[in-house]
């Protein structure tokens, strides 16, 4: 267990990292953990409507470069992953977590029709349905952020990212023949020594501006 002191430290060293060290790479156990913290992330339902895309060509991080605002940290981090959402998302999804649910706890998978029929009710023919997409990348931003958090208490560098085109993310990656789209990418690896945007302070709003408690 860390400490307080640790998890605000590491909090206040991490950020959105502008320039990438292209030649320090992260090492196969640190990756590894930070693959099972994604796998670990918290979701609706425990759904987990994502696929994390770990991109590691250099040939293809090259072309994600012009269509990510010609931002360098595709290319020039040590790993690259790519936060899609299932476009087909449906029925199977849900058999697919309960059967993985009687699976890994055991006991009568009919008993879990009716927690299925639920999600099914809300999800796929209820209301909810009409925007089934945008609750899927709601998702994905829960995973995302864990992920550069548990990238921060292992002291790698991280970058959310927005700035890039999905629709040429989608065909450089082959994602529409998968079914999946792009919504969020992160780069992770260590800052380069000339990141000017390493030593700057945070700018954050006090916490009486941020919290209300009632």
């Amino acid at each position: 267990m860390i400490t307080r002191e640790e998890l605000i430290g590491q909090l206040n060293w991490r950020y959105a990292t502008k320039q990438f060290d292209p030649v320090r790479k992260i090492s196969d156990a640190d990756w590894a953990a930070l693959e099972q913290a994604l796998i670990l992330s918290p979701s609706s339902y425990g759904l987990q409507p994502w696929q994390f895309v770990v991109v590691t060509d250099p040939a293809i991080r090259e072309k994600l470069v012009p269509v990510s605002w010609n931002q360098r940290q595709p290319a020039d981090c040590s790993h690259f992953v790519v936060f899609a959402i299932k476009k087909n998302f449906g029925v199977a999804e849900i058999n697919a977590l309960l059967d993985r649910t009687a699976e890994v706890r055991g006991g009568d998978r009919a008993k879990l029709d009716a927690y299925g029929s639920m999600m099914i009710g809300d999800l796929i023919n209820g209301p909810r349905s009409k925007w089934i997409q945008e609750w899927m990348a709601r998702q994905v931003y829960i995973a995302l952020g864990n992920f550069m958090t548990c990238a921060a208490l292992l002291n790698i560098d991280t970058c959310p990212m927005e700035g890039f085109d999905p629709a040429q993310y989608d065909e450089i990656l082959g994602f529409p023949e998968r079914g999946l789209a792009a919504v969020v990418a992160c780069p992770a690896g260590y800052r380069a020594a000339s990141d000017k945007y390493a030593g700057l302070a945070k700018v954050r709003f006090p916490a009486d501006e941020v919290f209300l408690r009632i």
